[in-house]
């Protein structure tokens, strides 16, 4: 496969790497020693993900791609932190990708925590996973008064609303998205069926 350029060309070779996973013949492209030995100085991965830490959603293997294909941040439920931040302008200026995907899923664990706490049924102690849920919960809030009660509904809003901030936060990203070189796009996967689609997208794909 060429190596994709541009950000059309990289949400293709993702969208073509989940159809083979989902049908079940995946290629497993640039998983041998070679490649590990050829790019062990020198990353150029052609898009960055951001997803969530779920353990049914690993990113190289839901779109058959490889080593040094993809630039992973990860964390639950995909909540923007300074953390994520940083590592995500590292890909888009030091290795230049085309294309950041947001990355969701449904049933997600993150979502339905906070999906309780606004019930206040919540029945976690930890403070960390609190502060998740807090991050999460003016989406859930948002949703519940446009009449959204699904988590499909709610994921999906919440996939919209994390690139949102994205762009508002970081200004190398908005920026990159306005003069052309990168695009931003968000999607939702389906745990079962082994899909992707498209939810939202910034910039030309």
């Amino acid at each position: 496969m060429p190596r994709p350029q541009n950000a059309r060309e990289a949400w293709k070779a993702l969208i073509d790497g989940n159809q083979n996973f989902v049908h079940g013949t995946p290629a497993h492209p640039r998983q041998d020693a070679d490649v590990r030995k050829a790019i062990a100085n020198r990353q150029t991965p052609f898009a960055a993900l951001f997803g969530c830490s779920d353990s049914r959603l690993a990113a190289e293997m839901i779109f058959d791609v490889g080593l040094g294909d993809l630039f992973v941040v990860r964390n639950a439920g995909q909540v923007i932190a300074e953390t994520i931040l940083g590592s995500l302008e590292f890909a888009v200026e030091v290795l230049k990708v085309p294309l950041i995907l947001v990355l969701g899923h449904d049933e997600c664990g993150a979502v339905r925590a906070t999906m309780d706490a606004a019930d206040g049924k919540l029945q976690v102690e930890g403070e960390f996973i609190h502060n998740l849920v807090n991050r999460i919960m003016p989406t859930v809030l948002r949703s519940h008064g446009a009449g959204d009660t699904s988590i499909d509904d709610i994921t999906q809003r919440h996939v919209a609303d994390t690139i949102e901030e994205l762009m508002e936060r970081s200004k190398v990203i908005s920026d990159a998205v306005k003069t052309g070189r990168l695009a931003v796009v968000g999607a939702n996967y389906k745990l079962e069926l082994g899909e992707v689609h498209m939810v939202v997208s910034h910039g030309e794909i």
